[in-house]
């Protein structure tokens, strides 16, 4: 009986290919992003990922010939910062959504929001 690979939870591919993207020292082409990640992904896919990174704003890209070369927007933690601000744009009671984070943040994790507001870290 032949098993079917594991699905990958949703963002990592994309998660993967921004760690790529976010090492790279200059903007990389499809065909070099490819052969950085370690799974061996189709070109096609390579495409399909790095063009809804773009389209979602954490990647740019300049024309290079034929081909785009690609570049990240910010880190992983800059990423995260980015969904976060998207799901509290789209909320209608913003305040609620914000009070009930904090209420679930850990001791740990409020102390640093409050120092982080104050302006130390």
């Amino acid at each position: 009986m032949r098993k079917e690979p594991a699905r990958r939870a949703p963002g990592t591919l994309e998660a993967e290919v921004l760690g790529v993207l976010g090492s790279a020292a200059e903007p990389l082409t499809p065909a070099e992003v490819q052969a950085r990640l370690a799974d061996d992904l189709a070109y096609t896919t390579v495409v399909t990922i790095l063009s809804r990174l773009h389209d979602k704003g954490a990647a740019t890209r300049e024309k290079h010939g034929r081909a785009y070369r690609y570049h990240a927007v910010d880190d992983e933690a800059g990423l995260a910062a980015r969904k976060m601000t998207k799901v509290l744009d789209g909320e209608p009671d913003r305040d609620s959504v914000l009070a009930r984070f904090v209420t679930q943040l850990s001791d740990s994790d409020e102390a640093l929001l409050r120092s982080l507001l104050r302006g130390k870290k």
